[in-house]
């Protein structure tokens, strides 16, 4: 029987009438944008911790609006318009939610005032879908010089549950104020609050100049010219940097957690533009800490937008990819940052839109999604 089915199988084959193996399996769909409707010079995107049914999206002249179930209510759920500048690089820049918010209803935005100072305020909700405008709490002032532009404008809540703030420099050309090196200027920085208290925030006993002496206490990294849009990875805690440049590089900085996410960490300018020096008489680059991507105006773009690391379940593709863009350019690039090197670095064309890109998103399950100041937001989704 056994020397029958042998004698079968090896006419089957030179006959060619064995069954081909099957095909593989088609890759994954790349990624593709959904359009979420169109808003006033939006700036930002996020949601509150866990809350998958709402959407907040900043708007630059002073409004927060409300996206529930990607249907946009009427009613913002915060308007500060009176209370602000806005125009060019100024107005009402983002928000955060406390990791706790789900009980203690706390947020924070970042905001210039009328005379173009930058303001930290703390609100409390009044419901899921309104702020409480009387419960405005100033948490930090500061100062902006005359330049109405390099207002930084991040905040963020990173891992270890401390508000971090990013500053600008002051604006005008080359840091005319030599903020980015001067540890005892609150600008070009990274700030990191415990705003944990009652009203206002404490210095976290861990920050790098927490006694004042060799540097602000509120600082956490210096040596950014105007850290626009910052992050940090929700799965390892590294943070991520798009630090705006001059007239030559733009540039992305990464700290992982072995670094300490930053502290003290100094990312170079007004030394160093990029990885190039940008002041050549000075260029002493002991101590700086360089970007780990870098592209150059000539190429292209003019003002590096930073975005996420992708930690979503719907497009397979974009795991673990750190997405970043281009105000100029609306260019989607991305990389991914395994132990301390950028490596797989791609584009994303079906991901480009037709307007000027100012942000990237981060709904509470780690989805995706792209912000035009021209005022069309875009989820990130899986292609066709």
């Amino acid at each position: 029987m056994l020397r029958f089915l042998f004698v079968i199988a090896v006419i089957a084959a030179c006959t060619g009438t064995v069954n081909p193996p099957p095909p593989p399996p088609p890759p994954p769909p790349g990624p593709a944008l959904q359009s979420l409707g169109t808003f006033t010079s939006p700036v930002y995107l996020t949601s509150t911790p866990g809350d998958t049914a709402r959407l907040f999206v900043v708007e630059q002249g002073g409004r927060i609006r409300v996206l529930r179930h990607d249907t946009l209510l009427a009613a913002p759920f915060l308007d500060v318009s009176a209370k602000i500048s806005s125009g060019g690089e100024r107005g009402l820049l983002s928000v955060a939610f406390h990791p706790q918010y789900a009980t203690n209803g706390r947020f924070y935005v970042y905001f210039t005032n009328p005379a173009g100072d930058i303001r930290i305020v703390r609100y409390n909700a009044a419901t899921a879908e309104t702020a409480n405008e009387a419960s405005a709490d100033t948490v930090l002032k500061v100062p902006h010089p005359g330049q109405n532009n390099h207002n930084g404008g991040q905040l963020q809540f990173g891992p270890d549950g401390k508000l971090y703030a990013g500053t600008g420099d002051g604006g005008g050309s080359g840091d005319p104020g030599m903020n980015g090196q001067n540890t005892h200027a609150l600008l070009g920085k990274l700030l990191r609050l415990d705003v944990d208290g009652a009203s206002g925030y404490a210095i976290p006993t861990d920050n790098p100049f927490a006694s004042g002496t060799a540097g602000a206490p509120e600082v956490w990294s210096y040596g950014l010219r105007n850290p626009w849009r910052y992050s940090f990875d929700r799965e390892t805690g590294d943070l991520y940097i798009g630090d705006v440049g001059q007239n030559l590089y733009e540039e992305v900085d990464v700290s992982s957690t072995t670094d300490l996410r930053g502290k003290g960490l100094n990312f170079g300018w007004n030394v160093m533009e990029g990885l190039h020096c940008y002041n050549a008489t000075s260029c002493n680059q002991t101590g700086k800490t360089l970007p780990v991507v870098e592209y150059s105006h000539a190429s292209g773009g003019c003002s590096v937008t930073g975005g996420y690391v992708y930690r979503g379940t719907r497009i397979a593709v974009l795991v673990g990819q750190y997405l970043y863009s281009d105000y100029c350019a609306s260019f989607v690039r991305s990389f991914q940052f395994p132990g301390g090197v950028a490596t797989n670095t791609q584009a994303w064309p079906t991901l480009q839109p037709s307007g000027s890109v100012v942000s990237f998103g981060q709904d509470a399950k780690g989805e995706l999604y792209i912000v035009t100041l021209n005022g069309a937001v875009y989820r990130i989704v899986p292609g066709p």
